[in-house]
């Protein structure tokens, strides 16, 4: 009796060790990798997006015998790009026990998400929430491969100043985490050029009918506006400009560059709106773009539809990449080997030279893109 006592203390205990491991120390026979983002609502394609571009490279990687000898293996989660899903979400991938998550998409969803994988020890990498304020909390084991709000702020006031020659400008955004930073970001740098906003203002992303506010912007009589929210809003907003006869010349931030503004727009409405982001999927020169994009086509019979379906697979490359380099699944060593070792990565957005103290990607590139008569967005040549 006394022998089955201490052997059963034994197995209770062994559990009970177990059970208190941290989250994502990599244990068992896979690496387990979470990804969150919005499968459906209003950003629904762009979750698709990184859903493609993992399921693709986790394919890839599978079939090449895993990440040392381990098969990867993915649980995916629908934030719906909303930030009390993001938390709810971020809590079933803590439970999965991960070793690292790749997402969200919007800002406003990754930051609170953001805070629950930091308390739990998980790395995190967003391949798309370029908010300046999410990488100022002192999280160390959170990273982002997008480049930030401040710098397409400056591109953006610049472009529309210096290149443009606009002087009355209103800066429209929808009051999320993203779109008020760079609005704000806007705002800050064309005050430095010495052009003060004539407009400065936020919709509510919810409604539908934006020509209350439209109406208001119309009577200052701006050269441009700009609008630094989403694009399932902004293509109404370029519609019912049209509809109220509004003259100004629309351009928008690095979440407008989605296909998915076309049909909601409309071509006409949308033709020579003008979006301020990073080098979109098919103007990428490097040989890894090119690569990643054929073996994109090859498997969904249709290219990205925007930028961030490849930083969402970027993300992916760099935890395989650490992982390789430190023959580690520990979250704490990927994040310190990406702080102090990791450099000039050969991306499929261009190199990644480095991440600073805070987690950001050093370096950044912008640029301007335009729709032209068929819909598509092209780079902008003045």
């Amino acid at each position: 009796m006394k022998r089955l006592f201490v052997i059963l203390f034994v197995v209770t205990l062994t559990l009970a060790l177990t059970s208190c491991a941290p989250a994502g120390t990599g244990g068992g026979d896979t690496i387990k990798i979470g990804l969150q983002g919005p499968l459906t609502g209003d950003y629904a394609l762009e979750g698709q997006g990184f859903k493609n571009a993992i399921d693709l490279l986790v394919e890839q990687t599978n079939a090449a015998g895993g990440i040392n000898g381990k098969k990867v293996e993915v649980f995916i989660e629908d934030d719906k790009g909303d930030p009390k899903e993001a938390a709810l979400v971020a809590d079933r991938l803590v439970s999965k026990k991960v070793i690292a998550v790749i997402g969200g998409y919007n800002s406003t969803a990754t930051e609170p998400a953001s805070a629950i994988y930091n308390t739990a020890g998980i790395l995190h990498i967003t391949p798309s929430s370029t908010a300046v304020r999410l990488t100022t909390k002192g999280y160390t084991q959170f990273f982002r491969v997008c480049f930030l709000d401040d710098r397409q702020g400056l591109f953006a006031a610049e472009f529309m100043i210096k290149d443009m020659g606009y002087k009355n400008i209103a800066v429209l955004h929808d009051n999320s985490t993203y779109a008020q930073g760079l609005a704000e970001e806007t705002k800050h740098y064309m005050e430095q050029i010495g052009v003060a906003p004539v407009f400065f203002d936020a919709i509510n992303p919810d409604d539908t009918d934006f020509s209350p506010t439209l109406t208001k912007i119309k009577a200052l009589n701006p050269d441009a506006v700009y609008y630094s929210g989403y694009f399932a809003q902004g293509g109404l907003l370029l519609k019912q400009a049209a509809a109220l006869g509004m003259t100004a010349k629309w351009l928008g931030g690095n979440a407008m560059n989605n296909t998915g503004l076309i049909p909601i727009a409309g071509v006409e409405n949308a033709k020579g709106f003008i979006a301020t982001t990073e080098p979109l999927p098919g103007d990428l020169e490097y040989p890894e773009a090119k690569q990643f994009l054929a073996d994109y086509k090859a498997k969904y019979n249709a290219d990205p539809t925007s930028v961030w379906t490849v930083m969402a697979a970027d993300a992916f490359r760099v935890i395989k990449y650490a992982i390789e380099q430190t023959k580690s699944t520990d979250p704490k060593v990927l994040a310190e080997y990406l702080h102090k070792t990791f450099k000039d990565y050969p991306g499929i957005t261009g190199p990644i030279l480095s991440f600073d103290e805070k987690g950001d990607r050093t370096g950044t590139i912008h640029k301007a893109y335009v729709v032209d008569d068929a819909g598509n967005f092209v780079p902008y040549v003045k």
